[in-house]
């Protein structure tokens, strides 16, 4: 599928988003092993409104950003190649499939389908997220930690916030894709 030049900037625009909430909100936040990010609203937002590649390479853009060294992530160092050793790093390299998987699953422009894609956005980058923060610690960190112990601290702390983001990513869809003339096909 081809991305049209329009779309390409709402991309850029997500991806710009992106980095400029994760940055003020790290600076409201105390440091924590998973903190509390617009990261999910911003990737469920673009989901809604872009198409499947324009949405991945969106949050690929993002994580491209702050591998690179830019200062974009959440916790300390804040960029560059060693945030892949930060627990946290998965649900972000979730987040490009995520995306992708959520827009191709959006069919109608209306509350109802962009929860339910929503859902299947989130469940993705749990899917990532979590095994990720279970193989860090405990192969990286050398935390001795179970299952359990990986959803009690990156699950149960995190998923009623993140549905609260989807209601709202889901609210502005609604509004932004009429304003911006969104088209889905059936």
């Amino acid at each position: 599928m081809k991305i049209s030049t329009n779309e390409l900037v709402l991309a850029s625009m997500f991806t710009a988003v992106m980095c400029t909430l994760t940055i003020l909100v790290r600076i409201f936040q105390p440091v924590i092993l998973i903190p509390f990010s617009l990261q999910p609203l911003v990737m469920l937002l673009a989901a809604c409104l872009l198409s499947p590649p324009a949405a991945f390479l969106s949050m690929l853009a993002y994580l491209f950003l702050g591998l690179l060294g830019l200062p974009v992530f959440s916790v300390p160092p804040y960029g560059g190649p060693a945030y892949v050793f930060i627990p946290s790093f998965g649900f972000l390299l979730g987040f490009p499939p995520a995306a992708w998987l959520q827009s191709r699953l959006i069919r109608r422009n209306n509350f109802a389908n962009f929860v339910l894609a929503g859902l299947a956005g989130i469940a993705v980058y749990y899917a990532v997220g979590l095994p990720y923060i279970y193989l860090i610690m405990k192969f990286y960190l050398g935390n001795t930690l179970n299952i359990l112990q990986v959803i009690k601290i990156g699950f149960i702390p995190f998923i009623g916030f993140d549905l609260l983001k989807l209601i709202l990513a889901s609210l502005l869809a609604v509004e932004l894709s009429r304003r911006l003339a969104v088209r889905r096909g059936i």
